[in-house]
């Protein structure tokens, strides 16, 4: 669309007019998964856990079901209350049948700051995203911070005052950009560019690697190789003393991004899906965390993707008829080939 103003002198001004670009909603499933959501993220959270293998008895009380517990980490995650006030919530869910035994508040605390949660947390979050690999193909990589309730604190002798500043811990995520589902992640302050070789690796062994997208702290000729390596695409923004000399990989992408610049960034924009992903997590379960302990930080970032990628589980099953199933086979998520096309359609 275009407009056309005349000035008083007679100069004829024509101004282009872009429509912004909109998405069809599907309300009805829309509504069914915010209404229906509590109740089936905790089934397939039940379903999720029973893949958790049980550590063998040792001397003393006999324990807790690992998977009761690691169910009652996520699910106190998920209603975003304290432990204590969560504990109605673990005791519906065993009269239910989701756990043999509601975990104590302790137990769930004492077990979120455990290190041996961390990788099973990781790999729930693997797993839960694995039903949806029929539907993406295209993967975006970012970083983020959550805030914590410890201060670093110190005397500025330039300004004879003292000063303080929030601690904040860091999470490295991959994204799948139909569903938003976390395809991988990882809670360090490592660096962004050394950590998409192994977010690619974990999510490449469930997943058919498309595009791959992530921003200048990603252009790396490291990060290019990977990619392809995967048998994905890069789209990295370049930096701005970046030049078409290195890897032959390398060149190919600069000369795709200096020749073809509409094409590359229409691949490119698709990165604002892994910032949405992010602002849904902690609209939705809190931009920071609760825990002091460093390990309890990082198993309760880890535990806000699982239960964002159970509510993006949940989502998908209503809108495609999704049957998902876990710890099994890459076949096993049933979806017939005409519904993924209308959903990549839809979504794209």
């Amino acid at each position: 669309m275009w407009s056309q103003t005349t000035a008083p002198d007679g100069t004829v001004t024509e101004t282009v007019v872009t429509r912004r670009k909109t998405y069809r909603q599907d309300w009805p499933a829309y509504n069914a998964a915010q209404v229906d959501e509590k109740e089936h993220a905790e089934r397939l959270l039940d379903a999720l856990c029973d893949g958790i293998p049980q550590p063998p008895q040792g001397p003393g009380r006999p324990r807790l079901p690992l998977r009761d517990v690691v169910f009652g980490i996520v699910s106190k995650v998920y209603s975003t209350m304290s432990t204590r006030r969560a504990q109605s919530d673990l005791r519906a869910c065993r009269a239910r049948g989701l756990v043999a035994k509601a975990p104590a508040y302790n137990t769930v605390i004492e077990h979120m700051a455990s290190p041996e949660v961390t990788p099973i947390l990781t790999a729930m979050i693997e797993e839960s995203a694995a039903p949806l690999a029929l539907i993406e193909r295209n993967f975006a990589v970012d970083s983020t911070g959550f805030g914590t309730t410890t201060y670093r604190r110190w005397f500025d002798e330039k300004w004879g005052k003292e000063k303080s500043e929030q601690v904040w811990v860091k999470c490295h995520a991959m994204v799948g950009v139909t569903t938003n589902v976390v395809t991988s992640a990882a809670v360090s302050n490592a660096g962004d560019a050394p950590m998409l070789p192994p977010l690619l690796t974990a999510t490449a062994q469930r997943f058919q690697i498309g595009d791959v997208i992530g921003d200048k702290a990603y252009a790396s000729h490291r990060n290019v190789t990977a990619v392809h390596a995967a048998g994905g695409t890069p789209f990295l923004a370049f930096k701005e003393n970046a030049t078409g000399r290195g890897p032959e990989l390398w060149r190919r992408m600069y000369a795709h991004f200096m020749a073809e610049r509409p094409s590359f960034l229409t691949h490119y924009h698709q990165r604002s899906n892994v910032e949405a992903t992010f602002s849904a997590i902690k609209r939705k379960y809190g931009p920071n965390v609760r825990s002091k302990l460093p390990t309890a930080q990082a198993n309760e970032i880890l535990a806000k993707i699982v239960a964002h990628n159970l509510s993006c589980l949940v989502m998908t099953i209503h809108e495609t008829g999704l049957r998902p199933t876990f710890w099994s086979a890459p076949t096993a998520p049933t979806l017939s080939s005409s519904d993924l096309d209308d959903t990549i359609d839809e979504a794209q």
